[in-house]
């Protein structure tokens, strides 16, 4: 699908959204049967396709300031009705995460600074129970775990090449937006390595239902052993070493995992406005 381009005005247009985005955002939330599911039941489908689109945002995948597609473009590759989407643009702009400019340079455009992500982020791990927390973990720990083995039987060179970029881009990445970005792409590019198109749907849904949160209050010291990690899964995918790619996996989400639950414990007690 298209990628990005530049607007007249200096913003980043998007002519379509990415394949990636899209079935990250089509992907979520769906199928588990979790709290996030039973949410999305209850909603319109316009309010479903502004929740999915926020997650999105909040996952970096439509960075701040970028100019969505048209609104014929994006509804057609939604698979909803113009009218349904312009419903859920208008849920999103009353929420402050896209705006609307008209003229020459107008279009719908984003707005997700950091400031804003974070809280949102807070509140939703506020609202998500450690329970749920240490289930999506042992959820992300059966599918990663296998698109990695899986990746070092069936990944070739040129794939191997683009997760070691990937993971020099995250390395270089600054602020956790474009860490998240980063590094949601890596993960779905590992299931698309081990040459699954389950995986892959499956790692999209996932990481658009919790890989903002991975993300969220991450230190430097943090960010460089997330890099670490992330070289030695490539390297051991590179090599086609199925122990070493399962053990790192089931370390990092292990550590990630831990991670959350003690975030989640820190703001339990804190008033939710503070979050």
């Amino acid at each position: 699908m298209g990628g990005p381009m530049a607007s007249d005005g200096g913003a980043r247009s998007l002519s379509s959204l990415t394949t990636m985005t899209a079935r990250t955002i089509l992907g979520s939330p769906h199928g588990d049967g979790g709290r996030a599911d039973q949410i999305a039941l209850q909603l319109s489908r316009a309010d479903q396709i502004a929740l999915q689109l926020s997650r999105a945002i909040e996952l970096g995948l439509i960075p701040d300031g970028t100019r969505l597609p048209t609104e014929t473009v994006l509804a057609e590759q939604l698979g909803v009705a113009t009218v349904t989407l312009r419903e859920a643009l208008a849920v999103l702009r009353y929420q402050g995460l896209v705006s609307t400019r008209r003229g020459r340079d107008g279009g719908t455009f984003v707005r997700a600074p950091e400031a804003n992500l974070a809280r949102s982020l807070l509140n939703r791990l506020r609202q998500t129970s450690v329970q749920e927390l240490r289930e999506l973990g042992d959820h992300r720990l059966a599918i990663s775990a296998t698109a990695a083995v899986l990746a070092t039987r069936r990944a070739v060179a040129d794939e191997v090449a683009d997760l070691r970029l990937r993971v020099d881009r995250l390395a270089a990445a600054q602020g956790a937006s474009e860490r998240r970005r980063t590094d949601t792409q890596i993960t779905i590019q590992i299931a698309a390595a081990a040459q699954s198109s389950r995986l892959t749907r499956e790692e999209s849904r996932l990481q658009a239902e919790i890989g903002d949160l991975l993300w969220l209050g991450v230190s430097e010291a943090e960010h460089r052993l997330t890099v670490a990690s992330r070289a030695a899964l490539v390297q051991a995918i590179g090599a086609g070493e199925e122990s070493t790619a399962r053990t790192v996996v089931e370390q990092s989400i292990s550590a990630e995992t831990a991670r959350l639950v003690r975030l989640r414990m820190d703001t339990y007690s804190a008033p939710l406005g503070e979050c």
